[in-house]
């Protein structure tokens, strides 16, 4: 197993000194969003290249991270065209000053790429394990996985449709999904990679790589993902009647 994450870790780090390069050129460090959903398909295959023997479930498992990833990247890509740079990321370049482009490197891009490689360590020992045929427990995992993926795509696809309207510029989404959670993509997100967990419990040794989807849970729940993008909205009138009624994470009826 650290044969295999020490070849990702060399991989992921050249793929990721690559799109940090690209944003250095055209001074845009939220290319690292678009990279993120990649990675993963860059440090799967990796793994499967490495590995040679393609199984029923390392190429289930495989499948799920490509379509995953390829849906997120294509998404955030055409979110992000034609717009200035994400305000996160420019605001870290002007409070790192003389020490943007180091801090850069390492805080964004570097991290992003260890990050990757510590979520996907169930489906990297699912590809790299001697393992039986398909079970109920993978069939279970793939169930799980199809719901947070739906919950993570349609929530997205609401949300780019609702700013598409120029009436809604300014509003808070709270139709379709997000009446019933503040982050239905996040939500979809944490549990789609615990569907994967499920499917790697089906191999030897796979119950240790919990690593994998406790590190997104942490980093949606507690870090870059709802503390991050809730902080803005800090004193918004409608967010906090919003925030009062609506579950911040798993998905409930909204209070009266």
């Amino acid at each position: 197993m650290l044969n295999y994450l020490l070849i990702q870790a060399m991989v992921i780090s050249l793929y990721m000194t690559l799109w940090f390069f690209i944003g250095l050129r055209l001074k845009r460090n939220d290319l690292a969003d678009i990279a993120w959903g990649i990675g993963f398909i860059v440090a799967t295959v990796t793994a499967l290249v490495v590995q040679c023997n393609v199984t029923p479930r390392s190429l289930l498992a495989g499948s799920l991270v490509l379509l995953w990833g390829a849906r997120l990247a294509a998404h955030i890509g055409f979110r992000n065209r034609g717009k200035p740079e994400d305000p996160r990321y420019k605001k870290w370049r002007e409070e790192w000053g003389a020490f943007a482009v180091v801090r850069s490197f390492f805080q964004i891009f570097m991290l992003q790429g260890f990050l990757m490689i510590l979520i996907a360590i169930p489906v990297t020992r699912i590809i790299i394990a001697e393992t039986s045929s398909l079970n109920l427990l993978d069939l279970l995992g793939v169930l799980v996985w199809v719901t947070g993926f739906l919950f993570e795509a349609i929530g997205d696809y609401q949300l780019s449709q609702a700013k598409k309207d120029p009436a809604n510029k300014g509003k808070i989404m709270r139709t379709g999904l997000w009446q019933y959670t503040r982050h239905p993509n996040y939500f979809g997100e944490v549990l789609l990679w615990w569907g994967v967990y499920l499917i790697a419990l089906s191999v030897p040794g796979g119950w240790i790589t919990i690593i994998g989807p406790l590190t997104i849970t942490f980093l949606i729940l507690m870090v870059s993902g709802i503390p991050l993008l809730e902080k803005k909205y800090e004193g918004n009138a409608e967010f906090e009647e919003y925030k009062r009624t609506t579950s911040a994470f798993f998905p409930l009826p909204p209070k009266r």
